[in-house]
């Protein structure tokens, strides 16, 4: 399956790629074989899900579990706070605007 080479697959079952360089606002980015848009820039180490998740799921990275999703994540969508819940640290201890 066609994947930009900036994004990195860690480890063969996880469900997000991470960006290994910028991604612009407007710009059209192939995700597992899906052409994705992306509406606003993102930076090196954000997480683009690389399958569906659907809500209650937990995320995979590294191979291993980092959160669940909050609401469904569709392939090729941004995966950060405002879709995961972290399963280490409390999602109230973080800066929102870091999202």
């Amino acid at each position: 399956m066609l994947t930009d080479p900036r994004l990195l697959l860690l480890a063969p079952g996880d469900s997000v790629f991470v960006l290994r360089d910028q991604i612009d606002a407007g710009e059209t980015v192939w995700v597992a074989g899906v052409a994705v848009a992306f509406p606003t820039r993102l930076g090196l180490g954000h997480k683009i899900a690389r399958i569906a998740v659907a809500a209650g799921d937990r995320v995979i990275k590294y191979g291993a579990p980092i959160g669940r999703a909050t609401q469904a994540i569709a392939q090729g969508d941004h995966v950060h706070l405002h879709n995961l819940t972290s399963d280490y640290t409390p999602t109230y201890a973080l800066d929102k605007g870091d999202a």
